[in-house]
């Protein structure tokens, strides 16, 4: 979707009502990604089934030519198996937080891969300043452990990107939307590009969008085969 709207000056509080209008609004995804994969020791591209259960669940699995890693993932729980490597997870989000460098729950990765900001922006008072031709807005007062940033393009409204910066633990996420697909008129990330940073550490994932339908039936069959071995974090 191209986007040539030049971004004009607004307050926060009109940029913010605007954003959370454009917020999806469908019961259910269905989609087919391609993902990138790259944290320095592993580098691989794999196909990605992710289904998702608004507020409620979000389901992956992962393939190249068998099924890599199977993940449910719900406000209160992550699981995950891997029939490659014979292991499973079952906890809470310190294995997304882990992979990520942030703190992060249910609806903050919900909201991350529909191109929502991560955080309630009405919740703080938040300042506007326009850079790169997107409406970047931060909360007034920045909290004590990391700052906050969400770029919102002015012809949809969606995020262009959000980041949060934790100056303190040298970790960083970054999130980029470079594009935009409509479908039964929806706007729905049509790439998604994962930046995450931690001292020594980084990963990388991409996703970019092979197709998507919205409110059908699901099928979230997800049980972790016996004699897998557990991991603890």
């Amino acid at each position: 979707m191209s986007t040539n709207v030049i971004a004009k000056e607004m307050g926060a509080k009109k940029v913010i009502r605007k954003h959370v209008s454009a917020n999806f609004n469908k019961k259910t995804v269905d989609a087919k990604l391609k993902a990138n994969f790259n944290n320095g020791k592993i580098k691989q591209s794999i196909s990605v089934s992710m289904k998702i259960k608004k507020d409620e669940v979000i389901w992956l699995k992962g393939t190249k030519f068998i099924t890599i890693f199977k993940a449910k993932i719900t406000p209160n729980s992550v699981r995950f198996y891997s029939p490659y490597a014979k292991n499973y997870f079952e906890g809470d989000f310190s294995m997304l937080e882990k992979l990520l460098g942030t703190d992060i729950n249910f609806l903050q990765l919900q909201n991350l891969l529909l191109g929502q900001s991560m955080m309630n922006l009405k919740e703080e008072k938040q300042e506007v300043t326009i850079i790169d031709n997107s409406y970047v807005l931060s909360p007034e007062v920045q909290a004590d452990l990391f700052d906050i940033f969400f770029a919102v393009n002015p012809s949809h409204y969606k995020l262009d990107k959000q980041s949060v910066v934790n100056n303190a633990k040298n970790q960083r996420l970054d999130v980029f939307y470079p594009s935009y697909t409509l479908i039964n008129d929806e706007l729905f990330p049509s790439e998604i590009k994962i930046k995450a940073k931690q001292a020594s550490k980084f990963t990388n994932i991409d996703f970019i969008l092979k197709s998507v339908e919205f409110d059908t039936d699901l099928n979230m069959s997800f049980s972790i085969p016996k004699g897998y071995k557990r991991i603890n974090l």
